[in-house]
């Protein structure tokens, strides 16, 4: 994994974190109670990939791969393809079907994994 390259999705990952403890981020822990291991690649995907962590099982966010076994849905995307699904500009099926997004796992769990899930940009 590359240290030098600075994610624009790191920022978005430090939002989800701090949206999961209010209120809105605990009903959606209780409404999905899935886990997913995000793949961001700076360019193309499988290459220098940083991995997160979004556990709405326990409702937290962590750098790293999943150390609980195997995550319900594993997402891969470049740093700009994910900021547009996370952000609503892009559509997750449209992401999949133009090979912008790929997915491992369950795929009734990957498909509870909508923009709602994310906080709404206030400045990015």
């Amino acid at each position: 994994m590359a240290k030098s390259t600075q994610l624009k999705s790191d920022a978005l990952m430090e939002q989800m974190k701090l949206h999961l403890s209010t209120d809105a981020g605990k009903q959606l822990t209780n409404k999905i109670g899935l886990v997913y291991q995000i793949n961001i690649s700076p360019k193309k995907i499988g290459f220098n990939e940083e991995s997160y962590v979004v556990d709405l099982k326990k409702g937290e966010v962590k750098k790293g791969p999943y150390d609980g076994g195997k995550p319900d849905a594993t997402f891969s995307f470049t740093d700009a393809d994910f900021l547009k699904v996370a952000t609503g500009k892009m559509n997750p099926q449209i992401a999949f079907m133009r090979g912008a997004m790929k997915i491992k796992g369950s795929l009734s769990a990957a498909q509870k994994f909508t923009p709602d899930i994310f906080p709404k940009p206030s400045k990015m």
